[in-house]
């Protein structure tokens, strides 16, 4: 400990981790410091500047989409904002974002711990995090321009194309290794530093869903990893691995991609489901309903999550038994995802619901990923499928799922957490405000999607036929209004970082996990002395010098 925090305990207060001066002070004790939760605050403001470069990217595309023909750029720059907005939001924004920034800001407080199981990893993570994202943001200067091909990096695209398609690939490889090493810290953290008599049943079901997470991470993501590298090597090198113009098999990299890529879906959404779980039974005041179906499901969605890949493959010709096989696979992953809703709706029943921004986002949460489910599990059957395959419906139902899924999640987990990061409250109205605006945005934007994809508009398409005209208008429209909220949320946050209220109350929403029987904002370790947990599953206890002799269930 430096003399000067050793001086603030002496005085009677230890130091928070936004006060705490170790070895290095200022700009560099942030970005030095291995402490979790500062970790954590550089993901999300990392994080929060890819996202805003997305957003700006999905505008543009949409303003070029509000007429047929052209409105505001050619074909060529319209591909290379595509890929760009698809690449900066999918590995920049909606794989790392809960895990990333919750993760590792409140999963070793959840459990009892005082850091991650490896804290200089923990920080090479967000340096490799970071050169990624760098990369892929440099790609639009350099001569040749931003890759064109669209964030899958589909062969014979990414093969051919003379744009900058490998700093895209090196930026994707690179993001993806630091997916695995927050994978690896978090699995190694949950296993080996839960606080003594915290048993797996008596885990937050947060905890459940980003351990789940981080199997997924681990074992998927070198597969992405490898494919990449071999359309680098067949670019440079010529050989011919999937490209068939050199005796290579386009659909084996189909197969490579979606292997990970679906998993990569549930890599998205278990944490946001994990938050959900998290703050339902805070806001409506009881235990939640059916904890251990909760915590399985999450690892269902994990293991099935990994065998559905080809149902994206329907139309390339695979075998009836193949697909088949893969249609099942689709029905059954819906099941752990329906019990989960199940539980989440019985939570609420007959509760003493405080309607806070945070349940407003969770609320909005299941309504949207409802949409989103149900219409995945309408493309698992074969013949609707091969109907709406590559069209806009299939737009609608993924941002339905990621966005209105995983982003609403992300909205909910930082209203929940802010005052326990940052000791300062946001302002209620406003938020409030903003959800309304970001909710009815968001359902103007994509529902009609999935009417105009129903009826046969191609995605992906720089133009279109005039018959299309008012659904994208009505689109762009609700994307004016998905921004205006945005920005609100992001004035909002920013101020109330610099002059929201001081918040110093350990449990300012009346939550029973740890998080809140520590202070506002955590010291620099978190606790004092390490919790002890008592033996009733639903009955956390710590020291009563740490608690002051509270208790949480």
């Amino acid at each position: 400990m430096s003399a000067e925090a050793a001086t603030i305990r002496t005085n009677g207060h230890e130091p928070s981790y936004l006060e705490y001066k170790g070895k290095h002070s200022g700009f560099l004790g942030w970005i030095l410091s291995t402490d979790h939760k500062r970790i954590g605050i550089l993901y999300l403001i990392s994080l929060s500047f890819f996202f805003l470069v997305g957003v700006i990217f999905g505008f543009l595309m949409r303003l070029e989409l509000i007429s047929p023909g052209r409105t505001i750029m050619d074909a060529q720059t319209y591909n290379s904002i595509f890929t760009l907005h698809g690449v900066i939001m999918i590995f920049l924004f909606v794989i790392p974002g809960i895990p990333a920034v919750f993760g590792n800001f409140v999963l070793p407080i959840l459990i009892g711990a005082k850091d991650v199981a490896f804290p200089r990893i923990n920080l090479m993570s967000w340096y490799m995090y970071v050169i990624g994202g760098l990369l892929a943001v440099v790609s639009i200067l350099l001569p040749g321009g931003p890759a064109d091909t669209g964030w899958t990096f589909y062969i014979p695209y990414s093969v051919r194309t003379n744009t900058n398609v490998m700093l895209a690939l090196f930026a994707a490889f690179t993001l993806g290794f630091s997916s695995i090493l927050t994978g690896l810290n978090f699995v190694t953290t949950v296993h080996r530093l839960k606080a003594p008599g915290m048993g797996w049943f008596k885990l937050p079901l947060s905890i459940w869903s980003i351990y789940s997470t981080a199997w997924v991470q681990v074992l998927a993501t070198p597969i992405i990893g490898i494919t990449l590298l071999l359309v680098v090597f067949e670019r440079w090198l010529g050989i011919g691995v999937f490209d068939p113009a050199l005796g290579g098999d386009p659909v084996l990299f189909q197969h490579l991609f979606w292997i990970y890529s679906h998993p990569a879906v549930y890599i998205m959404i278990l944490p946001a489901m994990g938050v959900v779980s998290e703050i339902i039974p805070v806001f409506s005041r009881r235990t939640i309903f059916g904890y251990k179906f909760i915590a399985f499901s999450s690892v269902a969605i994990a293991l099935l999550g990994s065998l559905v890949w080809a149902h994206h493959m329907f139309t390339v010709g695979m075998s009836d038994t193949g697909q088949f096989i893969f249609s099942l696979l689709t029905m059954l992953v819906a099941i752990p995802s329906a019990i989960k809703v199940f539980n989440w709706v019985a939570t609420l029943y007959k509760g003493s619901i405080e309607l806070s921004t945070s349940l407003l986002f969770i609320l909005a949460f299941i309504f949207l990923f409802t949409i989103g489910g149900l219409t995945g599990i309408m493309q698992g059957i074969l013949t609707v499928d091969i109907q709406v395959h590559d069209t806009s419906f299939i737009v609608a139902h993924f941002h339905y799922v990621m966005f209105g899924g995983t982003g609403f999640g992300f909205f909910a987990a930082l209203h929940y957490w802010f005052p326990k990061m940052f000791g300062r409250m946001y302002h209620k109205k406003l938020a409030n405000t903003y959800f309304w605006l970001l909710f009815i945005g968001f359902n103007v934007l994509y529902f009609p999607m999935f009417i105009m994809g129903w009826l046969g508009m191609p995605r992906r398409y720089y133009d279109y036929l005039p018959e299309f005209h008012s659904y994208h208008f009505i689109s762009t429209i609700g994307s004016w209004i998905l921004v205006l909220g945005l920005l609100l949320m992001i004035y909002n946050m920013y101020h109330s970082v610099r002059k929201g209220k001081v918040v110093t109350e350990k449990n300012i929403w009346g939550g029973e996990t740890l998080e809140w029987q520590i202070e506002t904002p955590p010291t620099h370790e978190n606790f004092s002395e390490i919790p002890v947990i008592e033996t009733d599953p639903y009955q956390y206890k710590m020291n009563e010098e740490t608690l002051d002799k509270k208790e949480v269930r």
